[in-house]
């Protein structure tokens, strides 16, 4: 029972900050998204994608959680765009109060899309609201079409789910109807994208979504 307990205050100590978070971006106009999934799902690769298509098109900010190192962060950065570095060490997954640091140390005032990088995992980041508009969660294929089934409430929260590395799919027995299927049982709602951020198939469309989302919630914040 006290475990439930220090579980449910650390929550709500999270989803406070969370809210000035949400509150602070929509201030601005800003369309924040999380990314989150397993390690080596393609995560930044997807995001390095992304900055090529749409760097020129939106002003674009990154932040990005890692356990350790900032290997991540220095790929991302190279594209010229403002990249915070947050490292857990050791913790499993962003919070709150880490992205609000991150806020601190960006450039807010025109800035049209966040994206936030969280740490590889699709049991702890699924629990923690970090302000964001709202959670893509990224699946390779290379991870089998079984573990929607088997991490639930990742699906069930994000909005977003990314099917990633189509590129190996002759190499692999992964039906990815099946995924789809299976993800899509537990969240109807989910808007799916297929894509291999290596050979950059699919990347278009999801660009093209993102940007149309950004643009549609910059008209919601300051209407």
């Amino acid at each position: 029972m006290s475990v439930i307990t220090i579980e449910r205050k650390v929550l709500e100590k999270n989803d406070a900050l969370a809210r000035k978070n949400r509150d602070r971006l929509r201030e601005h106009g800003i369309f924040a998204i999380n990314i989150v999934s397993s390690p080596g799902s393609g995560k930044t690769t997807l995001v390095e994608r992304t900055l090529e298509v749409l760097k020129d098109a939106l002003a674009i900010a990154v932040v990005e959680g890692d356990v350790q190192t900032d290997l991540d962060a220095r790929r991302v950065a190279a594209y010229g765009v403002p990249t915070v570095q947050l490292l857990t060490n050791g913790g499993c997954h962003l919070e709150a109060n880490l992205v609000a640091d991150a806020l601190a140390g960006i450039e807010l005032p025109g800035l049209e899309l966040l994206i936030i990088e969280n740490v590889g995992n699709l049991v702890c980041p699924a629990n923690y609201d970090l302000g964001e508009a709202l959670k893509v969660v990224v699946l390779s294929i290379t991870e089998g079409d079984d573990k929607p089934l088997k991490y639930p409430a990742m699906f069930r929260n994000a909005s977003v789910l990314v099917v990633n590395k189509l590129d190996l799919l002759p190499y692999l027995k992964c039906d990815v109807d099946t995924l789809v299927a299976n993800a899509l049982a537990i969240n109807p709602q989910l808007k799916v994208f297929r894509v291999s951020a290596t050979s950059g198939e699919g990347v278009g469309a999801w660009c093209a979504w993102l940007r149309e989302s950004v643009v549609r919630h910059k008209k919601e914040s300051l209407a």
